[in-house]
């Protein structure tokens, strides 16, 4: 039987937001910790965000402290920024009973949820128990009202209130649900997750650019094939890359997908720089594969021409579900793009190629291609081995490439088959 969770490390509590509950209680506002802070806290972890309920308004908030500004519309909220760290301020919620039509879709998605309320109803408006645990530390009293320690210390993730009403409330709640089981290995309670595995449809509610935000929650915080697993089990995947899951019919998507994330995990957890674009590149590489194929068959599209327009048509697709800002669809089209000059090897090509700026983002999803099934020739080893090589040793590779080259360039083609040979003949 797990042992409950009844204390905190103060010393692990940021001074700036103790700073900011300290005012706000001066001011005669009601203010506490909540939410992932105090999850974090109770597994004796020290949390990277800390946020604050309090009884104030946002504009009081905002009066309160000058390095200070609301943001949001949906549910505008208060971030106080102490240099790179941001405190974040949320006003206690209450129910919207007597407004529920004009702030909700036909769905049921919240569309404005700038409703105020006391402390009780706040706690109860709150998506999962484990996110509701209070705690006032002038006091050092832990609050939990909806009984959410119970949930962290049975490592469960549990909606307070039923799921599907929660979920059609919020359908990104789904996703958080995900990241939560990805980051702390929690499991969903059933009845959440038959809930999100029958309503994923409504993450088509949700706009382009939110989804894209929580695509990168998921993905570049050091758990991303963790989360990619339960996308996939929950049939979420596809409401989010519908041309990505497709592609897993005929093609290795899931299998490169999956490495790209290991990778970036990795990467995450040595501390090394990680990017958007090279997970992206990744969960749209065959797609786009199969455009490009579409557009040389049935339009006789050059090579060069095909690429580009396979590219804005697979991204532009994508807009649609999660949008990808521009600084992050130019390094994708380079990955793609230099998948196709890679193999040439000889003059001076590849010591041009060497040089690109995004060379090295290339030749490391030239191996995840290679890891996920792609025969590409060996193209990888020998990648690897002029990376390292001499000038010398370069100059005997580049030349033995260039023979090979010019032997395929110069074999005759084979006389086409006449229809009359058999039944197995192909135009």
């Amino acid at each position: 039987m797990n042992t409950p969770l009844t204390s905190i490390d103060s010393g692990k509590i940021s001074i700036n937001a103790l700073k900011v509950v300290k005012r706000l209680q001066e001011h005669g506002y009601q203010a506490y910790l909540v939410g992932g802070c105090i999850r974090d806290l109770l597994l004796g972890k020290s949390p990277k965000d800390f946020d604050i309920a309090t009884d104030a308004h946002p504009e009081e908030v905002r009066d309160l402290f000058r390095n200070s500004r609301i943001v949001g519309k949906r549910f505008r909220i208060v971030h106080v920024r102490f240099g790179p760290e941001i405190v974040e301020v949320t006003t206690f919620r209450g129910p919207h009973d007597e407004q529920y039509d004009e702030n909700h879709s036909d769905s049921g998605m919240t569309l404005n949820d700038n409703v105020y309320g006391t402390f009780e109803e706040d706690v109860f408006r709150r998506d999962f128990a484990m996110n509701a645990v209070y705690y006032q530390p002038q006091t050092e009293e832990i609050i939990d009202l909806a009984r959410g320690v119970e949930d962290i210390t049975a490592a469960r993730i549990k909606t307070i209130g039923e799921p599907e009403g929660r979920l059609r409330e919020d359908p990104v709640r789904m996703l958080r649900a995900i990241r939560f089981q990805a980051k702390l290995g929690f499991e969903l309670e059933d009845e959440l997750a038959d809930s999100i595995e029958s309503l994923g449809y409504l993450i088509q509610d949700v706009s382009p650019a939110r989804l894209f935000e929580e695509v990168l929650k998921l993905f570049m915080s050091g758990n991303g094939a963790a989360a990619f697993e339960h996308l996939m089990e929950l049939d979420l995947y596809g409401w989010l890359f519908p041309d990505s899951r497709r592609s897993m019919e005929s093609n290795a998507t899931e299998a490169l997908v999956k490495l790209a994330l290991e990778s970036t995990d990795r990467r995450i957890s040595e501390g090394l720089p990680v990017t958007p674009a090279f997970i992206f590149a990744a969960i749209l590489w065959y797609p786009f594969e199969q455009e490009k194929e579409r557009l040389l068959k049935e339009e006789g599209a050059t090579q060069v021409a095909a690429s580009h327009e396979a590219a804005n048509n697979i991204i532009s697709k994508q807009q649609l579900f999660t949008s990808i800002p521009k600084r992050f669809k130019e390094p994708m089209r380079d990955i793609w793009f230099l998948q196709f000059r890679l193999p040439n090897r000889f003059g001076q090509k590849p010591d041009v190629l060497l040089e690109h700026k995004r060379f090295r983002a290339a030749y490391d999803f030239l191996l995840l291609r290679e890891s996920a099934g792609e025969k590409t020739g060996e193209l990888g080893a020998w990648w690897t081995e002029y990376r390292e090589a001499d000038e010398d040793r370069r100059s005997v590779m580049k030349q033995a490439s260039g023979q090979k080259q010019r032997k395929r360039r110069n074999r005759k083609p084979r006389p086409r088959q006449n229809s009359s040979e058999g039944p197995n003949w192909q135009p």
